[in-house]
């Protein structure tokens, strides 16, 4: 994270959910957490894994010049800007917005086979660059909210 002087806020890029799981997300502007349930809408939610994060810079890792990818395309729902993956580790605690907290599960992924997304973009980068998130603390996150790393150890 940013020390002193400099500014390299992390932040919520893009939010995107969808009512199935493995499926490209639709974006939205908002989405409230809930402990139980985790996004509000999104299929994630009834799974250990309640939220997925991916970071857009990582798209550049699979570029191509005719092909066209978008937040949510991966069936992330929190797609960020600015944060670094290399301090993420199992139990790592993230602030989002005012309240909201999440505490990292699960770091990459197996991708099934039959996989939607990467039959579709041709690649799936979730497996090598996406975490799993389970939520600690409800709230209401927007596009644009501030994203802190809290601590790596549990209470």
């Amino acid at each position: 994270m940013a020390q002193g002087n400099e500014v390299n806020q992390a932040t919520v890029y893009r939010l995107s959910i969808s009512a199935e799981l493995a499926q490209k997300k639709q974006n939205v502007d908002r989405v409230r957490f809930d402990c139980e349930r985790g996004i509000i809408g999104d299929a994630h939610g009834a799974t250990w894994r309640q939220v997925s994060l991916l970071p857009v810079e990582s798209f550049a890792k699979i570029a191509h010049p005719d092909l066209v990818i978008q937040p949510g395309d991966f069936a992330e729902n929190i797609t960020t800007q600015g944060l670094d993956f290399a301090q993420i580790e199992i139990g790592t605690r993230l602030k989002l917005g005012k309240d909201a907290r999440l505490e990292i599960v699960q770091i990459g992924k197996e991708c099934h086979h039959g996989c939607i997304i990467r039959q579709t973009v041709g690649d799936c980068i979730m497996p090598r660059e996406g975490v799993f998130a389970r939520v600690v603390m409800p709230g209401e996150i927007l596009v644009g909210d501030a994203i802190e790393i809290e601590t790596s150890e549990l209470p």
